[in-house]
């Protein structure tokens, strides 16, 4: 009998997590552990952690898997070097080949939004209240802008690697800080909650973290806090509409810290519709059901996408 099961791992820049699922229908949770991964320690050291949870995990199931899906929060590019990483002991590396090597095993790698969309349209809240949707939109907006996208259940990776990548789009309008991509204006540099922190910074010479400002901004206390809320509503709005012109997705899902802002899915998804190329715009904008689960189960989802 096949080993029906689906191994995956999520890296991110302070922890790596594992989980084996019993297999791509049913999707119960074997397995589940995280371990620290100590970029701070230089490139060997990351391999090490990973090895040393997959480790837990062949030690836990009983045996090897014939491949293993992982999430990054960069992308390789055409020579299998990582790049975008903010573990930054990563980039430049060729993360796949040495990991390869080092576990023996073939690795499924795509970009940790790419994970986040495949997880919420396949298990998430996509899969439970619009099950027959074909183009998911996955949105990440949080201390980065990213997204992925999702036709018919399988990840639009790209020719490049950089399927769903809206975030580095300029976005006329907006004045917006230096992003890392060297760019200034685009959409992390707006829209992304450092972003938004540093227009309020900006314009008041005070610091003071997105959930107050959004709180003040609703209580009305702080017009500055307002302008900023606003600047975010009318700044996605037009963002995400450019996305919507050219996929058309029949759901957007909106996961990272700042999709926690309830305005989002209404006076944000107002602001779509000003932008659209048609006469309504109806599409759902929902909130992720996955949590920080999201990206981890999206990799174990690669093996099988």
């Amino acid at each position: 009998m096949t080993d029906e099961s689906l191994w995956g791992m999520d890296m991110g820049g302070t922890k790596i997590e594992g989980v084996v699922l019993d297999n791509a229908q049913d999707r119960n949770v074997l397995f589940r552990e995280r371990v620290a991964t100590g970029s701070h320690n230089g490139y060997r050291h990351v391999l090490s952690q990973i090895d040393k949870l997959y480790q837990l995990m062949v030690a836990h199931i009983g045996h090897t898997p014939s491949k293993l899906g992982i999430g990054t929060p960069g992308m390789l590019n055409r020579k299998g070097l990582m790049k975008n990483c903010n573990a930054t002991v990563m980039n430049g590396m060729p993360v796949k080949k040495d990991l390869e090597a080092l576990l023996g095993i073939e690795l499924i790698m795509a970009n940790d939004a790419n994970c986040f969309a495949l997880a919420e349209a396949k298990m998430g809240v996509v899969n439970t209240e619009y099950p027959d949707a074909k183009v998911v939109f996955g949105v990440i907006l949080g201390t980065g802008v990213g997204g992925g996208v999702v036709v018919n259940g399988q990840v639009i990776n790209g020719h490049h690697g950089i399927g769903g990548e809206w975030g580095h789009n300029q976005l006329p309008g907006f004045q917006g800080r230096e992003c890392f991509c060297g760019k200034s204006g685009d959409n992390e540099s707006i829209l992304s909650g450092p972003s938004l922190e540093w227009y309020y910074e900006s314009r008041t010479g005070f610091k003071k973290p997105l959930k107050e400002i959004v709180h003040d901004a609703r209580a009305g206390s702080d017009q500055v806090a307002v302008d900023t809320l606003r600047r975010l509503m009318q700044g996605f709005g037009k963002a995400v509409s450019v996305v919507i012109n050219i996929l058309d997705p029949d759901v957007i899902v909106i996961g990272g810290g700042v999709g926690n802002v309830d305005e989002l899915y209404t006076e944000g998804k107002a602001a779509i519709a000003q932008h659209v190329f048609n006469n309504e715009f109806n599409a759902p904008v929902l909130k992720p059901s996955l949590g920080d689960s999201a990206g981890v189960f999206g990799a174990a989802l690669l093996v099988n996408n």
